[in-house]
């Protein structure tokens, strides 16, 4: 029989190997502990859990049972929402940062991770084009929570005035816009997906809009909005531009883009606020979610007195810049530590695995187009991609994507849905008995999609040929 000790050996050694825990993890963290514990090493032993080590893991084992039930989401063929796997500096820095769980409320809730989240964020800010003492910025719990604060202020500078955002921008704004008595308006997209600039004009010449929302990639398609057209309406208009850019701010270090798109991210130094989610693209756990407002005084808006908090330090905290309160130390650290290890340089190490990403899709999407058996929207702006089977009427073709998205599902390749307007797909005399279509939708965002690629068409392949048969 095999002892404990050989499959122990083993099991660690198969999880060295796997996509969950990167090459010796564990002595990293090891070693970074006992240097952390070094630093408090004065300290008299102030005791410690005393819980019972075996119901210790026993709890931790079925913890890690239960966890099994879930897509595989760190792996190539999962293409079917916005996930990718943290990077294993992030995993291991957050990791680290849990053994003193700092709060960056205020600086004596977590000293040391409150300059981390500073830094961390300035660098986002000279990303997006923006020097590092003409921003405002910090971490929050992901897109939702940095979109509320940007209309927020928004709604502080322009009391009463409407937000308006494209068809396709998040559902969040217009739920954001309600929780802040903001009225607001919905702009048409073209048949790209991105915001009708002249319908947006007519919006703006009606009167009464404070701020403009650019989705600088849509949930469903990664459409950019053609900024620099939006920013441009400014002459005539007065209002603001919020970039929401949750999903595709990354891109603006990628130069390989098509020229609309790259023309989009280079304006993006010229809106009045940003949001970017590390835990997106910026290979950060959940949730670490970021906003930013080029006018450093609109902190003004934020002060507030709170005589029950204590603060050992006078110097500005992340608190008073802030609507949330507690928020964790550790992913500032996590975003530091990454932003260290793969500086956010244009075309640097960091941005070619997004443009990998990228190349995936436009590669799968060229051989989805190329096959009669489907109908497609346009080229991918960033990494995501959306087809339907071609058939005869748009009911139909959307019958058949649920089933064909069953049979990858069955064949290990996770895709999505999603349920789109009949005009951004390509259909052409599909008879269009409804005027959504259910289409299939691959988020290719991790680096080794571009490596995957013709395992993904293959099973594709297959699934199609289970529901349409050969054609």
């Amino acid at each position: 029989m095999v002892g404990p000790e050989v499959r122990a050996a083993g099991a660690m050694k198969r999880a060295r190997h796997s996509s969950l825990l990167g090459r010796d993890s564990l002595r990293i963290l090891a070693a970074a502990l006992e240097r952390l514990e070094g630093g408090f090493a004065e300290l008299p032993p102030g005791g410690g859990d005393s819980s019972d080590d075996a119901a210790l893991e026993r709890v931790v084992l079925e913890a890690a049972e239960r966890m099994r039930d879930n897509y595989p989401y760190f792996h190539p063929l999962y293409a079917g929402q916005m996930l990718k796997p943290p990077h294993p500096v992030a995993r291991l820095a957050y990791e680290l940062a849990l053994w003193i769980n700092p709060n960056n409320h205020a600086l004596d809730g977590g000293r040391a991770s409150s300059s981390m989240e500073k830094e961390a964020v300035a660098e986002l800010a000279r990303m997006v084009g923006w020097g590092s003492t003409t921003h405002l910025g910090h971490l929050c719990g992901g897109g939702t929570m940095a979109n509320l604060e940007a209309l927020w202020v928004a709604g502080q500078l322009q009391p009463g005035k409407t937000v308006v955002a494209s068809s396709q921008a998040h559902y969040t704004h217009r739920r954001i816009a309600g929780v802040l008595g903001l009225p607001f308006d919905t702009i048409p997209c073209d048949r790209r997906g991105r915001m009708d600039v002249p319908a947006l004009e007519r919006r703006l010449a009606a009167g009464g809009v404070g701020t403009v929302v650019a989705t600088m990639g849509t949930t469903a398609t990664g459409a950019v909005d053609p900024l620099d057209a939006m920013l441009a309406l400014r002459k005539r208009y007065d209002f603001r531009v919020h970039a929401d850019a949750a999903y595709g701010g990354y891109f603006t270090l990628v130069s390989d883009l098509p020229p609309e798109t790259r023309a989009a991210f280079d304006d993006l130094h010229d809106v009045a606020s940003i949001v970017i989610d590390p835990h997106k693209h910026g290979l950060q756990p959940y949730g670490c979610g970021c906003v930013l407002f080029r006018d450093p005084s609109v902190g003004r808006l934020y002060r507030h007195d709170s005589p029950y908090t204590y603060y050992t330090s006078s110097e500005l905290h992340l608190g008073e810049i802030s609507l949330e309160c507690s928020r964790p130390g550790a992913a500032a650290v996590a975003l530091w530590a990454t932003q260290r290890l793969l500086p956010l340089v244009r075309d640097g190490a960091f941005a070619t695995g997004l443009a990998a990403g990228r190349a995936a899709a436009v590669t799968l999407y060229d051989r989805i187009r190329g096959d009669r058996r489907f109908v497609t929207g346009t080229p991918p702006d960033l990494d995501i991609l959306v087809w339907a089977p071609r058939a005869k009427r748009v009911s139909e073709a959307s019958a058949q994507s649920r089933r064909i998205f069953d049979q990858a599902a069955q064949r290990g390749l996770h895709l999505a849905i999603a349920s789109l307007p009949v005009h951004l797909i390509d259909v052409g005399d599909m008879q269009r008995d409804r005027e959504m279509i259910i289409c299939l939708r691959a988020v290719l965002m991790k680096p080794e999609h571009r490596e995957w690629t013709d395992r993904i068409w293959t099973i594709l392949d297959e699934a199609t040929q289970a529901v349409l048969g050969k054609c």
